[in-house]
């Protein structure tokens, strides 16, 4: 939770003194229905228009401006006063953001917060006046009467991890974006929380068309210093922008707002919310599975379990922890899978495999790890095999890319190995139709990928909904020993540290506090845009934490989106996995082949 000496109380409205409210009272008689905008905005803002209006046209990577020391600052000083003093905070997080909301402006009213909140109604005044209005209507370009008096603006606070991952703002009548900083004076690049503004590249959809996304790395970033206004005009597919995660201890308070126009946005169908909804499979096609004939791990005729076979047993045992491979295992296994859809394996992989894992990715973290406002710091890692994945709207983190050659020296080198060798082996197959009921699979794909702690993450989107049930088998490597475990007790200390302190890196990893874990929710019917901080998150079927060295298994219907959660600076280390998916032929046409066979057999008895 943020300091509470820095922002609101998230309880109850803090009671303010006498002093203090006969203060407000004073100020209160004071507000001003008419005035001039020299009476709160600074003198150059206003003489400089025309340089504002032409560095507004001339801005890349699209139309957007800054305006420096935009109030008298004593004003705005009090404006911030008022806000942590007199307002209750509401923690929201989903797949795109972290965040404590404040003050909804369009909800106040005179007679309920005049006494307690002055300065902030007379800025309200201010930002939806005409003569404002006007003013910006002409820095960016807009024709005269453009911008409605509409009022949508409201107080964020980012604290340390808060963060918001890029979109570009398209909700119905939006025209202009606003954020005025409320920071202290001598914010810093170490501290995150800037504004990241991303340029557009053209991406190949998986019909074969071409769109404009978002590159997966800012071209630009502004910091969020005292009375500064940043502002950009939004269209659809065009103003990608994004917060970076909030990094030291004092938080990023600002007000966020909008200027709306009378009608709906031009190519609305290419905003971000129209193409995270647009159904459609973004990723590559499965590679159909060949086995043996006979298939040695298929169900027998009288319905029990399958086996696994011993030459299969064998091939598994030089990766695999030998547990796993017992009939006793097996069964264990295929029995809470069967009850839950899902089943976590800790300890998956053999002592000398998940060694030198570890080894592995603990020097590629240490070799290829770059400061915040480092030239390299949004590309760390991205080098050989490993490339750089986007749209950065829908996902961001490292890939390996690269045939196995039988080299075994870097992280990507050995997870690769892995995956060729152990997840889409014919043995593993079999020993998924073992532990899971579900027959073997037809169909397979999977990435080894890399998300950056501070970087890389993936969005919930229509394009990962499949047309039928899919077995998803994720292994992860992470700090940290792999095991659940349990917070501490009253008594007992332990701090989450570096991949020394294992104990504490599970802990971490399993509080979620910094992410990267894996969470399945159901696909939203409604086709009504919400705001980008008011989604809802009472869909969540499902979330599993990153552990080392463990396999997760999820049954994943087609309805059912899923993404990795933002992982924040102060995670133990990076996520590694293997990622893979499994195509299994749904239960009516097990059923419906399961009765052919039948017939043929009773065909060839004569029956």
């Amino acid at each position: 939770p943020p300091p509470t000496d820095e922002l609101p109380t998230t309880t109850a409205t803090r009671t303010m003194s006498n002093t203090t409210r006969g203060d407000s009272q004073a100020a209160a008689k004071k507000l001003k229905t008419d005035f001039v905008l020299t009476d709160y905005v600074t003198r150059h803002v206003i003489d400089d228009e025309e340089e504002h209006r032409k560095r507004f046209a001339k801005s890349k990577p699209y139309r957007h401006g800054l305006l420096e020391g935009l109030f008298q600052p004593d004003f705005l000083t009090q404006v911030k006063e008022e806000i942590k003093r007199s307002s209750k905070v509401n923690f929201k997080e989903s797949d795109l953001f972290r965040v404590y909301q404040s003050i909804d402006m369009a909800n106040l009213t005179e007679e309920e917060h005049a006494e307690a909140l002055p300065t902030v109604l007379q800025l309200r005044r201010v930002l939806y006046s005409d003569s404002w209005r006007s003013l910006i209507e002409r820095i960016c370009g807009l024709e005269t009467g453009t911008l409605t008096g509409k009022v949508d603006c409201a107080c964020n606070c980012h604290a340390t991890g808060c963060h918001l991952l890029c979109h570009d703002d398209v909700i119905g009548t939006r025209k202009i974006s606003y954020i005025i900083y409320l920071t202290d004076d001598d914010w810093s690049a170490k501290e995150g929380g800037a504004l990241e503004l991303y340029d557009r590249i053209s991406d190949r959809t998986s019909s074969g068309s071409i769109s404009s996304v978002p590159s997966a790395i800012p071209s630009a970033t502004l910091l969020p210093f005292f009375n500064n206004m940043a502002f950009f005009k939004v269209e659809p597919g065009v103003s990608f922008h994004a917060v970076q995660e909030v990094l030291g201890d004092r938080p990023r308070l600002s007000l966020q707002g909008w200027y709306h126009a009378a009608d709906l946005p031009k190519q609305i169908e290419s905003a971000t919310l129209q193409q995270l909804k647009t159904v459609g499979d973004d990723q590559e096609p499965y590679t159909a599975i060949q086995y043996p004939t006979p298939a040695p791990a298929e169900s027998k005729r009288d319905g029990s379990p399958p086996e696994l076979s011993s030459e299969h047993c064998r091939y598994l045992s030089e990766y695999l922890h030998e547990t796993y491979l017992t009939k006793e295992a097996i069964k264990n296994i295929r029995e809470q899978f069967e009850e839950d859809s899902s089943v976590q394996l800790r300890n998956f992989f053999r002592d000398e495999w998940i060694n030198r894992i570890n080894s592995a990715r603990e020097k590629e973290e240490k070799d290829t790890s770059r400061p915040v406002g480092d030239r390299d710091y949004y590309s760390q890692g991205a080098r050989g095999d490993w490339k750089l994945v986007g749209p950065a709207h829908k996902q961001r983190f490292l890939e390996f890319k690269a045939l196995s050659n039988g080299k075994l020296n870097g992280t990507g080198e050995i997870l690769n190995h892995l995956k060729s060798k152990v997840f889409c082996s014919t043995p593993f197959q079999h020993f998924l139709a073992c532990i899971t009921s579900l027959g073997l699979p037809v169909g397979q794909r999977g990435k080894v990928r890399r998300f950056r702690k501070g970087l890389d993450y993936t969005v919930a989107h229509y394009g990962i909904l499949t047309k039928q049930s899919v077995l998803d088998a994720t292994m992860s490597f992470v700090a940290g020993s792999g095991q659940q475990v349990k917070p501490p007790s009253d008594n007992e200390e332990d701090t989450p540290g570096e991949d020394g302190n294992d104990k504490a890196a599970d802990m971490l990893w399993e509080s979620g506090d910094c992410g990267g874990f894996e969470c399945y929710i159901a696909a939203d019917e409604s086709d009504e845009a919400a705001d980008e901080y008011n989604q809802d998150d009472d869909t969540e079927l499902l979330s599993v934490s990153a552990s080392n060295n463990t396999l997760s298994l999820v049954y994943r219907d087609p309805g059912t989106m899923r993404f990795v959660k933002y992982i924040g600076s102060t995670a133990p280390s990076s996520r590694f996995d293997i990622a893979m998916e499994f195509e299994v032929e749904d239960d009516d046409e097990e059923e419906q082949k399961a009765n052919e066979v039948d017939d043929v057999d009773a065909e060839e008895h004569g029956f």
